[in-house]
């Protein structure tokens, strides 16, 4: 099967993901992509096109009579290729197939199947769409939400009327949480149709940098209470919230440390926070490492891996080298990763105080950071790997190929 995916960017992650269904299942994969950095790629993400095992066409992106980013010569470009099937990202190009009725009328003459690709995550559920618009749960990166007017809330509830008639355009659906069977459902999509695969980096290649890691000799002193952070450093991340864990609990464990790895945008606020908190001396920044090993001797030598506020892969990254977990409930993709008191433990979104008492705890329990550990390493290699998350996306291509 040929299957062409449209996407805002291809992150360093999913390129693994990709060459995987490439090279063990044997799908033929195309990309297409921006030339230049995509519109809706968030900042200090970063991309990597090396080492393919898949074709790869960028294409000019140009704005929309809506204001939206989209791609300049698609459809001669999907005529070119003849794709079973197009994996599309939701947003924001699933919104030309309904604001301009040629580009969808046109698509619709490749006969190709079509694929929504999405979290979804910021999506109020069809009925909801008032509650959710004035619970300020709608974040951007910078931790942040418009103020709430009558005409911010008309203009959530447009995108939501949107979604109400491109939705229903596919003909599956990929996402990554569970609650998108409510969230994709409540537009009219039927159960059938949502196929939820979990996210997951390439965990056969982490698993393999895990053997060589332990072979290294260590890179830091021993400090069974270093905690870790690793992801990009913008604000709904919410590192500052650890680095006030940190301050907080710097008598009562006066080895505690903190390693931050990655780049981003809200860098120097957090340097600055660190230094105004006077724990320069227990808070690392290393910068961005993409190498499995490199970064996974950082995770192996820390204790507990934490997250303060939106995640990403680098759950997945820390369970696969074996690392106790502490989160709080953001996207959702967290939820089927950390099971309370089983490999790790929840804080109250936003709470410092929250995220301090669940440290704590935890750090005061040596033997049990060990047992989590252990567990993470069990999830990954039983429950939620690259493995099964192909599977998803195998399960979802043989369904539209044979509606």
């Amino acid at each position: 099967m040929r299957i062409c995916f449209v996407m805002a960017g291809l992150p360093h992650y999913f390129k693994l993901v990709l060459n995987k269904l490439s090279t063990d299942y044997g799908v033929e994969i195309v990309l297409i992509k921006p030339v230049q950095k995509g519109q809706s790629v968030g900042s200090g993400v970063r991309e990597d096109a090396n080492d393919l095992s898949f074709k790869l066409i960028e294409l000019d992106e140009y704005k929309t009579w809506y204001g939206k980013a989209f791609f300049e010569d698609l459809l001669p470009t999907l005529k070119t290729i003849q794709p079973d099937v197009v994996v599309m990202s939701a947003w924001p190009y699933f919104m030309q197939f309904v604001l301009n009725p040629v580009f969808y009328f046109n698509f619709k003459k490749l006969k190709t199947k079509l694929i929504c690709r999405d979290i979804p995550f910021n999506i109020a559920e069809w009925g909801k769409v008032r509650e959710y618009y004035y619970s300020n749960q709608n974040l951007t990166e910078d931790f942040c939400t418009e103020q709430k007017t009558l005409k911010g809330f008309l203009a959530f509830w447009g995108i939501s009327a949107l979604r109400k008639v491109y939705l229903p355009l596919a003909d599956a659906h990929i996402n990554y949480i569970d609650e998108a069977y409510n969230i994709i459902g409540s537009y009219g999509v039927p159960k059938q149709k949502i196929f939820v695969t979990a996210n997951s980096p390439d965990t056969d290649e982490l698993l393999v940098a895990f053997e060589e890691v332990k072979k290294r000799p260590l890179m830091l002193p021993k400090n069974p209470y270093r905690l870790i952070h690793v992801g990009r450093l913008v604000k709904w991340k919410r590192i500052d919230l650890i680095i006030e864990a940190v301050k907080n609990l710097k008598n009562k464990f006066p080895q505690i440390e903190l390693v931050i790895v990655g780049y981003g945008p809200n860098e120097e606020n957090l340097k600055r926070l660190v230094a105004e908190s006077d724990i320069q001396d227990r808070v690392q920044f290393v910068g961005g490492i993409y190498n499995s090993i490199d970064l996974g001797q950082y995770l192996h030598e820390s204790a507990i891996y934490v997250l303060g506020g939106m995640g990403g892969l680098s759950i997945n990254d820390a369970m696969c080298f074996g690392k106790a977990v502490v989160c709080s409930v953001a996207d959702g993709t967290e939820k089927r990763l950390v099971h309370e008191d089983k490999n790790g433990h929840y804080f109250e979104n936003g709470s410092s105080d929250s995220l301090t008492k669940v440290l704590d705890k935890l750090l005061s329990d040596q033997n049990k950071i060990t047992q989590f550990g252990q567990q993470s390493s069990e999830i990954i290699r039983e429950q939620i790997n690259i493995h099964t998350v192909l599977k998803g996306y195998i399960d979802a291509f043989e369904f539209v190929l044979k509606v």
